[in-house]
Protein backbone atom coordinates (compact mmCIF):
# COMPACT_ATOMS: atom_id res chain seq x y z
CA UNK A 1 0.00 0.00 0.00
CA UNK A 2 1.93 3.18 -0.90
CA UNK A 3 -1.23 5.53 -0.30
CA UNK A 4 -0.31 8.40 2.63
CA UNK A 5 -2.77 9.74 5.15
CA UNK A 6 -3.16 13.14 4.93
CA UNK A 7 -3.87 15.13 7.82
CA UNK A 8 -5.01 18.60 8.85
CA UNK A 9 -3.15 21.22 9.97
CA UNK A 10 -4.34 20.28 13.72
CA UNK A 11 -3.49 17.21 12.92
CA UNK A 12 -6.87 15.06 12.15
CA UNK A 13 -7.34 12.39 9.84
CA UNK A 14 -8.40 13.60 6.58
CA UNK A 15 -8.33 11.21 3.86
CA UNK A 16 -6.27 9.16 1.97
CA UNK A 17 -4.22 9.69 -1.07
CA UNK A 18 -2.55 8.41 -3.13
CA UNK A 19 1.32 8.64 -3.11
CA UNK A 20 1.41 10.38 -6.56
CA UNK A 21 -1.08 13.00 -5.09
CA UNK A 22 0.88 13.23 -1.91
CA UNK A 23 4.20 14.08 -4.13
CA UNK A 24 2.54 16.59 -6.01
CA UNK A 25 1.48 18.23 -2.95
CA UNK A 26 4.52 17.97 -1.18
CA UNK A 27 6.42 19.57 -4.70
CA UNK A 28 3.83 22.33 -4.62
CA UNK A 29 4.91 22.89 -0.67
CA UNK A 30 1.39 22.82 0.75
CA UNK A 31 2.10 19.71 3.13
CA UNK A 32 4.94 19.00 5.29
CA UNK A 33 5.83 14.78 5.22
CA UNK A 34 5.49 13.33 8.47
CA UNK A 35 6.50 10.01 8.20
CA UNK A 36 7.70 8.08 5.07
CA UNK A 37 8.12 4.74 3.36
CA UNK A 38 11.50 3.31 2.66
CA UNK A 39 10.32 2.62 -1.10
CA UNK A 40 11.58 5.26 -3.19
CA UNK A 41 10.50 6.78 -6.76
CA UNK A 42 13.24 8.11 -9.00
CA UNK A 43 13.21 10.51 -11.71
CA UNK A 44 16.74 10.98 -14.20
CA UNK A 45 17.82 13.45 -12.01
CA UNK A 46 15.91 12.54 -8.54
CA UNK A 47 15.46 9.54 -5.74
CA UNK A 48 12.27 10.48 -3.45
CA UNK A 49 10.86 8.60 -0.65
CA UNK A 50 7.67 7.84 -0.60
CA UNK A 51 5.50 10.18 1.68
CA UNK A 52 3.23 8.32 4.11
CA UNK A 53 1.99 10.38 6.36
CA UNK A 54 1.49 14.49 5.59
CA UNK A 55 0.13 17.43 7.63
CA UNK A 56 -1.47 20.61 5.25
CA UNK A 57 0.58 23.95 6.00
CA UNK A 58 -2.73 25.71 5.97
CA UNK A 59 -6.54 24.89 7.26
CA UNK A 60 -8.89 24.25 5.03
CA UNK A 61 -11.92 26.16 5.22
CA UNK A 62 -15.34 25.03 5.44
CA UNK A 63 -18.25 24.04 7.55
CA UNK A 64 -17.52 21.01 9.50
CA UNK A 65 -19.39 17.85 8.38
CA UNK A 66 -21.98 15.99 10.88
CA UNK A 67 -21.17 12.69 10.91
CA UNK A 68 -23.35 10.62 8.79
CA UNK A 69 -25.72 8.40 11.11
CA UNK A 70 -25.11 4.80 10.20
CA UNK A 71 -24.82 1.12 11.02
CA UNK A 72 -21.10 0.67 10.58
CA UNK A 73 -20.59 4.58 12.24
CA UNK A 74 -22.15 3.51 15.47
CA UNK A 75 -20.08 0.61 15.34
CA UNK A 76 -17.14 2.74 14.93
CA UNK A 77 -18.23 5.13 17.67
CA UNK A 78 -18.32 2.00 20.31
CA UNK A 79 -15.17 0.80 19.60
CA UNK A 80 -17.20 -2.83 18.23
CA UNK A 81 -17.83 -2.80 21.67
CA UNK A 82 -20.97 -4.18 23.39
CA UNK A 83 -22.26 -1.47 25.32
CA UNK A 84 -24.68 -4.07 27.77
CA UNK A 85 -21.89 -6.62 28.03
CA UNK A 86 -18.72 -3.94 27.31
CA UNK A 87 -17.12 -7.06 25.20
CA UNK A 88 -15.49 -6.58 21.22
CA UNK A 89 -16.94 -8.07 18.58
CA UNK A 90 -16.46 -8.55 14.55
CA UNK A 91 -19.55 -6.74 13.23
CA UNK A 92 -21.05 -10.03 11.69
CA UNK A 93 -22.02 -10.56 15.71
CA UNK A 94 -22.85 -6.69 16.59
CA UNK A 95 -26.07 -5.02 15.85
CA UNK A 96 -27.58 -1.75 17.23
CA UNK A 97 -30.53 -1.35 20.22
CA UNK A 98 -32.62 1.55 20.98
CA UNK A 99 -31.91 2.22 24.80
CA UNK A 100 -35.28 3.70 24.78
CA UNK A 101 -37.12 0.81 22.29
CA UNK A 102 -39.27 2.82 19.42
CA UNK A 103 -42.67 1.67 20.21
CA UNK A 104 -41.90 3.74 23.68
CA UNK A 105 -41.72 6.60 21.75
CA UNK A 106 -37.37 6.48 21.17
CA UNK A 107 -36.01 8.10 18.65
CA UNK A 108 -33.43 6.63 15.92
CA UNK A 109 -30.51 9.26 16.76
CA UNK A 110 -27.11 9.26 18.34
CA UNK A 111 -28.02 9.91 21.67
CA UNK A 112 -30.58 6.69 21.86
CA UNK A 113 -28.87 4.40 19.79
CA UNK A 114 -25.65 1.95 21.40
CA UNK A 115 -24.13 -1.13 19.81
CA UNK A 116 -25.00 -4.36 20.77
CA UNK A 117 -24.38 -8.14 20.77
CA UNK A 118 -26.98 -10.02 19.34
CA UNK A 119 -27.20 -12.16 22.36
CA UNK A 120 -27.52 -9.28 24.61
CA UNK A 121 -30.04 -7.01 22.21
CA UNK A 122 -32.62 -10.24 22.46
CA UNK A 123 -31.54 -10.16 26.30
CA UNK A 124 -32.99 -6.92 26.19
CA UNK A 125 -35.91 -7.07 24.28
CA UNK A 126 -38.33 -4.21 24.04
CA UNK A 127 -37.80 -3.06 27.49
CA UNK A 128 -35.97 -0.31 29.37
CA UNK A 129 -32.65 -1.14 30.61
CA UNK A 130 -33.20 -0.77 34.55
CA UNK A 131 -35.87 -3.39 33.92
CA UNK A 132 -33.55 -5.76 32.39
CA UNK A 133 -30.95 -4.84 35.25
CA UNK A 134 -28.05 -3.55 32.00
CA UNK A 135 -25.64 -1.11 32.64
CA UNK A 136 -24.19 1.17 29.69
CA UNK A 137 -19.90 0.82 29.01
CA UNK A 138 -20.55 5.00 28.41
CA UNK A 139 -23.83 7.08 27.06
CA UNK A 140 -23.95 7.42 23.47
CA UNK A 141 -23.72 10.87 21.87
CA UNK A 142 -22.75 12.56 18.33
CA UNK A 143 -19.48 11.53 17.32
CA UNK A 144 -16.95 14.58 16.79
CA UNK A 145 -14.49 13.08 14.82
CA UNK A 146 -14.71 12.52 10.57
CA UNK A 147 -15.24 8.67 10.23
CA UNK A 148 -15.03 9.14 6.93
CA UNK A 149 -11.73 7.77 6.25
CA UNK A 150 -12.53 5.12 9.04
CA UNK A 151 -14.00 3.01 6.97
CA UNK A 152 -11.69 2.95 4.20
CA UNK A 153 -8.90 2.13 7.36
CA UNK A 154 -9.40 -1.29 8.81
CA UNK A 155 -6.77 0.01 11.43
CA UNK A 156 -5.61 -3.44 12.06
CA UNK A 157 -4.35 -3.43 9.03
CA UNK A 158 -3.26 -0.01 8.67
CA UNK A 159 0.14 1.01 7.88
CA UNK A 160 2.37 0.97 11.51
CA UNK A 161 3.19 4.90 10.83
CA UNK A 162 -0.34 5.79 10.45
CA UNK A 163 -1.40 4.18 13.75
CA UNK A 164 0.06 6.93 16.01
CA UNK A 165 -2.34 9.60 14.03
CA UNK A 166 -5.51 7.22 13.37
CA UNK A 167 -5.10 6.97 17.41
CA UNK A 168 -5.03 10.28 18.27
CA UNK A 169 -8.16 11.23 16.18
CA UNK A 170 -10.21 8.32 18.17
CA UNK A 171 -8.81 9.69 21.45
CA UNK A 172 -5.99 7.31 22.00
CA UNK A 173 -8.55 4.20 21.12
Amino acid sequence: MDNALLLSAGFEPLTVINWRRAVTLMVLEKVEVLEEYEREVRSPTTALRLPAVVKLHRWVRGTPHRVKFSRQNIFYRDNFTCQYCHKQHPSSQLTYDHLVPRSRGGKTTWTNIVTSCIRCNLRKGNKPLHAVGIHLLKLPEEPRWTPAIYPLINADHAPQVWKTYLNMAQGGR
